[in-house]
């Protein structure tokens, strides 16, 4: 069993949301932060879709257990009174290095002693934040795929300074939430998932945008020639056009290249992937 009962999930966002309700599922008690009143509205929303999602999808699901996961969460715009009794908070906030600082630097001095933070960040290092944790031994990084209910990878990678009691206690958690725990043994930007998938999605890329191929027909190939149930592109749509984009941004220039592609084509056009309705594929509706 896993020694964490009370989770904090700080950012409702699509992958937020996800990671939100299905800690739930599992049976613990959750509280989900946003910044706004509004932001945690459609939180709910996302909610409630993901309870119909697990009634379609999940193996077992019923009425009573999906509805049961959604009475297991309460929703807070007070970042004190979210992480009040935390023994985990999972944060899952924008990529971006400074709101990431300015979060945890609260974060540390509302949360108790005993909550151990972990963030779910894809582009950065737990190194490049566990400074402004005030607590580095209690922090690591817990990085889910989306669509958690069926890719339940959970990513479990600490800095030097992490407890290795700490990373165990993550690694039991992970798995008590129906999760497969990936303990990974130093930092690698790009965890496994990533380290793998990001030039495998570019290879993609860089065939449509320079004009070789359509994304389907790629899509094709890969599909009849390997077996994959899934094409490059239709990964893109599952994970959105958002992850993707700031990977390649921050890359060399022809990834920059790719990024600005995608961004005009794509982002820029609301084209965001299976949970804006629409990316390289058109979705009967938004999940």
């Amino acid at each position: 069993m896993s020694d964490i009962k009370k989770v904090t999930v700080l950012g409702t966002g699509v992958l937020g949301s996800q990671i939100a309700y299905q800690t739930a599922y599992r049976g613990f008690e959750v509280s989900a932060y946003d910044i706004s009143d509004e932001a945690l509205e459609q939180a709910k929303s996302r909610s409630a879709a993901l309870a119909a999602t697990y009634l379609k999808e999940v193996p077992g699901a019923t009425a009573s257990t999906t509805d049961a996961a959604l009475g297991r969460i309460a929703f807070f715009s007070d970042l004190g009174a979210a992480v009040a009794d935390a023994d985990l908070v999972i944060e899952a906030v924008p990529e971006v290095l400074s709101i990431k600082q300015q979060t945890y630097e609260r974060l540390g001095d509302l949360a108790p002693e005993k909550t151990i933070f972990a963030t779910n960040s894809s582009t950065l290092l737990p190194s490049d934040m566990k400074a402004f944790t005030g607590r580095p031994a209690k922090f690591l990084a817990l990085h889910f795929a989306n669509r958690v209910w069926k890719f339940n990878t959970a990513e479990v990678m600490g800095t030097t300074e992490t407890d290795p009691a700490v990373f165990d206690t993550v690694v039991r958690f992970a798995a008590a939430i129906g999760m497969v725990p990936i303990p990974i043994h130093k930092e690698k930007a790009g965890y496994v998932l990533n380290s793998l998938l990001a030039p495998f999605l570019e290879g993609a890329a860089s065939l449509a945008a320079g004009g070789y191929a359509e994304p389907h027909d790629i899509d094709n190939v890969w599909r009849i020639a390997t077996g994959s149930p899934l094409g490059p592109f239709q990964f893109y749509d599952i994970i959105g056009m958002t992850t993707p984009y700031n990977i390649m941004a921050n890359g060399g220039a022809e990834q920059r290249k790719l990024a600005a592609w995608l961004k005009e084509n794509y982002i820029d056009k609301g084209k965001l992937g299976m949970a804006s309705g629409e990316g390289f594929y058109r979705y009967p509706a938004a999940e």
